[in-house]
């Protein structure tokens, strides 16, 4: 059985050696401007623990770290959040848990008042492009904001609430 529960600061590595493991399995390479690069990686609960922003981590009974996704202000257009760093082992996949931390998010982002959602994703993604389209978000022309993905993520889309 798997678990959701907000991000500490004991899962900083294991989050970092999932998003860095998924990341090489989908080909997403750091030179790439993949999020796989972002200097934050390492220190993600201290991201996530800053105003209007969470991130959940999946669990199973034993307190082992599957994955993960946040929500955050999106840098350059604070007033709408951005879906980020929502990555899983194989393990897990397929079984809703990407729907249940979107749903978290989309009922966090409402209490903060955020009318938009955005997030950036490329097209190896299939299995998440196909879940955010099922979950109301839609293509967009151009990115929003600065997120420094832009070039390697090539998918743009949002979800007004």
């Amino acid at each position: 059985m798997y678990f959701l529960r907000s991000i500490q600061s004991q899962d900083d590595a294991a989050l970092a050696t999932i998003i860095r493991q998924v990341s090489q399995e989908y080909g997403l390479a750091p030179e790439s401007g993949f999020a796989v690069a972002d200097p934050i990686l390492d220190h993600l609960s201290a991201v996530y623990s800053q105003p209007k922003a969470a991130y959940w981590v999946v669990t199973n009974d034993y307190g082992e770290v599957f994955g993960g996704g946040g929500i955050a202000p999106l840098q350059g257009a604070d007033h709408i959040l951005e879906i980020q760093k929502m990555y899983f082992l194989s393990d897990i996949r397929g079984q809703g848990l990407a729907k249940q931390i979107l749903m978290q998010a989309f009922e966090f982002a409402q209490a903060q008042g955020a009318k938009q959602i955005y997030l950036e994703t490329t097209a190896c993604l299939q299995e998440a492009v196909s879940l955010y389209e099922r979950l109301g978000f839609e293509y967009l022309d151009a990115p929003l904001g600065n997120t420094g993905h832009s070039a390697a993520c090539e998918i743009w889309m949002a979800k007004t609430l």
